[in-house]
């Protein structure tokens, strides 16, 4: 296969505080960010999902202004993650889908995102597997899914299968208190799909501490961006599609993280 069309490397939403004058030039008008930004990058993970649904004409112009191949990644809303946590949300559900229709082949993965639960929310994985499996027996084939889990010790041969038995991808993260991932792939075989989603997230209340303008690299992350081309790599050699997006968070500026990624990707 070839790589380009098996691996997709972008940002966590395409606009930012401190983006304007760095990554767009400072005369583009926010209405031709997308355009500029699907120049570079051939996936955007879209972030403004997970707090409403967008209507159709907003998908619409998503599709309209980027080119062939392009996808989108998109956050399920968090009234379904968070809030109703798969509870009474069939509706919400089928609005969001409905929603991302337009997109039609340019619609990649949707994610279902989990906050950390404590033992009042479920005292175990089982509590919180008996509200997943059900979920995701009733999404439609026709999309990709795939779920992030923030509590680590939940990642193992239970949730695996529950992902397994409806092609669920399992979200991997670069996050403070989450296994790396040399870590992750010699206890567990991390693939439950026919493609795999990773984030690198960092740690948001530390990077905050020094700058919520995200115009140039403040965290320098590459040993940790070479463990994960590791990782990449693996997958790519068993013909696993790998999206793969950044946040800001993780080093200070996101497309500054992407271009990293593709230059040791190359490297050897």
């Amino acid at each position: 296969m070839n790589e380009r069309k098996t691996i997709w490397i972008g940002t966590s939403a395409f606009t930012a505080a401190g983006w304007p004058g760095t990554f767009y030039p400072a005369e583009l008008k926010p209405s031709d960010y997308l355009s500029y930004y699907s120049q570079h990058f051939d996936t955007v993970e879209v972030d403004s999902t997970f707090y409403r649904i967008p209507s159709a004409t907003t998908t619409r112009n998503w599709y309209a202004k980027t080119p062939p191949g392009f996808v989108f990644a998109a956050k399920v809303p968090q009234t379904i993650t968070h809030e109703q946590v798969l509870v009474d949300c069939d509706d919400e559900t089928k609005k969001f889908l409905a929603a991302m229709e337009p997109l039609g082949e340019k619609l990649g993965p949707l994610l279902l995102q989990f906050p950390y639960f404590n033992r009042q929310a479920f005292s175990s994985v089982d509590g919180f597997l008996e509200r997943l499996a059900p979920f995701l027996k009733k999404l439609p084939k026709t999309h990709r899914f795939a779920v992030e889990i923030r509590n680590k010790g939940w990642i193992g041969p239970k949730l695996l299968e529950v992902l397994r038995e409806r092609r669920v991808a399992l979200g991997l993260i670069d996050h403070p208190w989450m296994p790396r991932p040399a870590e992750l792939l010699a206890r567990i075989d991390p693939v439950t799909s026919d493609f795999t989603y990773i984030r690198w997230l960092g740690d948001r209340k530390t990077i905050e501490e020094r700058t919520k303008t995200w115009d140039k690299v403040i965290v320098n992350r590459r040993r940790d961006l070479e463990e994960w081309v590791e990782a990449c790599r693996t997958f790519n050699q068993r013909s696993i599609a790998i999206f793969g997006y950044a946040n800001n968070h993780y080093a200070g500026h996101a497309p500054a993280t992407v271009r990293q990624f593709w230059e040791l990707w190359h490297k050897r």
